[in-house]
């Protein structure tokens, strides 16, 4: 029961690996609070965990300001929304482009600032990034970039809560089965092969799970990470390491 009464909000609590964190602090106690833009998902995760859903675009900043209008203080805020699209740099247009940045890097970088005025002192905010930020994986470059830059934020934004005792952590997942790989455009038959050549490429010889993910979200969000600070935590099955 490590997060007891804490107020613990996350953006994207209602799919994948969003609602596998949401599931495991739920049963550590805490009161929740997810956000996320399908509203059949969110009613769905908030039957299982109890939390308030209130739908949300991430990539929408007023929507942001509303949400958090809603909400008196946070001790543990996850920042977890992201979409994935396969495009060949050759291929890449500025609107997918923007698309993804709108969600992963301006998103994800608004969502958390607009929340430091409701953040206690002494809390934490988890991002979720990706190893892609580290790979050069072809037709990823605009996920990656994306991501990177997400990771970047991420620790100077840590630098300058330091004062406050507020951490500021990545989670980086490697491959992982959750919904976000149905929704790149991609036929069956290119998923099956893209999840082929991902297990191929991963040394334990299998894709992640969301509750292994969501395990180390709620490491870093806990006490136990009080001395990590800034830390890019990859969850991979040694992708990046080995």
């Amino acid at each position: 029961m490590r997060f007891a009464d804490k107020q613990v909000v996350i953006i994207g609590g209602n799919s994948g690996i969003g609602r596998a964190a949401a599931e495991a602090f739920a049963a550590e106690g805490a009161r929740l609070t997810i956000t996320g833009r399908d509203e059949a998902t969110l009613a769905e995760t908030a039957a299982v965990t109890g939390a308030r859903a209130v739908s949300a675009d991430i990539a929408d900043l007023d929507a942001l300001d509303t949400f958090y209008a809603g909400i008196d203080a946070i001790d543990i805020l996850v920042v977890n929304a992201g979409i994935g699209k396969f495009v060949r740099f050759a291929d890449l247009t500025p609107e997918a482009w923007d698309e993804i940045q709108a969600v992963n890097l301006r998103g994800c970088v608004f969502a958390a600032q607009k929340a430091l005025g409701k953040l206690r002192d002494g809390g934490a905010i988890v991002f979720t990034g990706s190893i892609g930020s580290v790979l050069a994986i072809p037709g990823n470059a605009a996920y990656a970039a994306s991501k990177a830059g997400l990771r970047a934020a991420a620790r100077v934004l840590g630098a300058e809560l330091a004062g406050r005792g507020i951490r500021v952590n990545l989670v980086s997942p490697g491959p992982t089965e959750t919904p976000i790989i149905q929704r790149g455009g991609m036929s069956e038959e290119q998923i099956a092969g893209l999840r082929e050549m991902m297990i191929a490429n991963i040394p334990m010889k299998r894709m992640g799970e969301a509750p292994e993910i969501a395990r180390a979200i709620l490491f870093l969000a806990s006490d136990e990470a009080s001395f990590i600070n800034g830390v890019d935590l990859f969850v991979d099955g040694g992708a990046v390491e080995l």
